[in-house]
């Protein structure tokens, strides 16, 4: 795989998991879309005037088109096994931006990952 090609489809991710991360805060300053005391339909419209929210959308749309260029380059079955450094992705930047500690059992699961994306990477 080209280093080209790697760079957009590892930007790819990251925009797609910087786009996750948008949803929880947006979500965060909402509160959940269902149950309690504030009907799913006025949450949701709550939602929708949360910057996060649109930050995140953005995110996932420049993801796709990234995406796409990378995809374009390389064979799709060497492509998709980098979607998995998401995880990684998440996990860290959920760590360091939202204080989500992972445990044990998550950093096991998760050098399981980055081992097969090498594994994948290199064939």
């Amino acid at each position: 795989m080209r280093l080209s090609a790697f760079g957009f489809l590892c930007g790819g991710v990251l925009l797609n998991a910087v786009a996750q991360l948008g949803l929880k805060a947006a979500t965060d300053a909402t509160g959940p879309l269902f149950g309690g005391d504030v009907p799913a339909l006025r949450r949701g419209l709550e939602l929708l005037s949360v910057p996060w929210l649109w930050l995140a959308l953005g995110c996932y749309g420049l993801s796709v088109i990234v995406w796409l260029v990378g995809l374009s380059r390389v064979p799709v079955s060497q492509a998709y096994p980098l979607l998995s450094m998401g995880y990684v992705i998440n996990v860290g930047l959920a760590w360091w931006l939202l204080g989500e500690v992972p445990n044990a059992q998550r950093v096991a699961g998760i050098a399981v990952i980055v081992f097969g994306v090498v594994l994948v990477a290199r064939s």
